[in-house]
């Protein structure tokens, strides 16, 4: 908060007034780069946050198998062992605190029942054990559709890299984007196959794989963690415990091939606008046709039935933010993503 109130404090006695010859007062704007004071998601439970609960409606497969590859419990000090901490099974089925720790840059590989698709909105959610919204673990995500070739969420860490973060130091989740960790159980980190690149190695609606890697919070160039665009991520280190690094409890699924529907006919025959809208929209499909309309943590905002081939949604009373439309056209659901603005 010191920082934010010097940044507002420069940008007020950057705009300097003077007058030229012909009387008219012109202003020096000075601009500052805002990167590094950019928000992400709140902590759970908080206006704007992506965070999602353990039990909400919108899961519905969880990780069955993971392959592990334990880090050093302190990377850069061999005498303290491995992390030991949990089982391969604490870290599949439905998330419920119990845990597998990954210690330094280790790393989890998950499989799952069903291959995992891009739909609307995040498509899975990674579940740690942080027990506040400060003290955080956090994890590299990557995805593959072949279980060889894995490509990694974008993260992004804000938090200061001039001190190391001690043992038990804490973390601002509006520092943090695309890391796996930054929020307390028994919420989960959302990640949208939309946030990566296309790329000819990875099919977006067949991934078979999701690996998670603990971060090396260390600062020193040698064992550091960077984040997509090279700054080092700065999360409490050293742990040399049996439970150090992330404290991986499940993946659950959002979109996998159990409920994609794949009838491309009957689907180009619903339309939504207009999205983003601000105070509602209009949902066109068959008649008889079931619409159910959640937020991100799975609570229900709406439920209508189509008596005619078209209806208004009022979502004037809904927060600003992403929501999943289910459209049950014959017992067969669609998904829409919706943005209010």
């Amino acid at each position: 908060m010191k920082i934010f109130r010097h940044f507002l404090r420069s940008l007020v006695t950057s705009h300097k007034p003077f007058n030229i010859s012909f009387g008219l007062m012109v202003f020096v704007v000075v601009v500052f780069p805002l990167t590094g004071f950019c928000q992400f998601a709140p902590p759970a439970g908080q206006q704007g946050s992506d965070a999602i609960h353990a039990d909400s409606s919108i899961l519905i497969n969880w990780a069955n198998s993971v392959t592990l590859q334990r880090g050093l419990q302190q990377i850069n000090d061999a005498s303290y062992g491995y992390a030991t901490y949990g089982t391969d099974a604490d870290a599949t089925a439905k998330a419920d605190g119990l845990v597998v720790s990954l210690g330094d840059g280790g790393q989890a590989i998950l499989q799952f029942d069903f291959p995992l698709f891009n739909g609307p909105g995040p498509d899975f959610v990674v579940f740690e054990n942080a027990f506040d919204d400060q003290f955080l673990e956090l994890a590299l995500v990557a995805v593959s559709s072949d279980g060889q070739n894995f490509f990694t969420f974008p993260a992004q860490s804000l938090t200061q890299t001039e001190e190391q973060l001690a043992s038990f130091g804490t973390l601002d989740a509006t520092k943090i984007h695309q890391l796996a960790g930054k929020f307390r159980a028994p919420y989960g980190v959302p990640f949208d196959l939309d946030s990566l690149p296309d790329d000819d190695l990875l099919d977006k609606m067949a991934v078979t794989h999701i690996k998670i890697t603990d971060v090396v919070g260390s600062l020193d160039t040698e064992w550091r963690t960077l984040d997509f665009e090279g700054r080092p991520i700065n999360d409490p280190w050293p742990t040399p415990f049996p439970s150090s690094g992330f404290d991986l409890d499940a993946v659950g699924v959002i979109h996998d091939a159990s409920n994609l529907y794949l009838n491309s006919i009957s689907y180009t025959a619903i339309a939504v606008w207009p999205n983003p809208f601000r105070s509602g929209f209009n949902v066109e499909a068959e008649i008889g046709s079931m619409i159910r309309i959640f937020d991100l943590q799975g609570r229900s905002m709406c439920q209508q039935k189509l008596i005619d081939t078209q209806a208004y949604i009022d979502a004037s009373t809904w927060n600003s933010g992403m929501y999943v439309m289910e459209i049950d056209v014959k017992n067969q659901k669609q998904y829409r993503k919706v943005i209010k603005r």
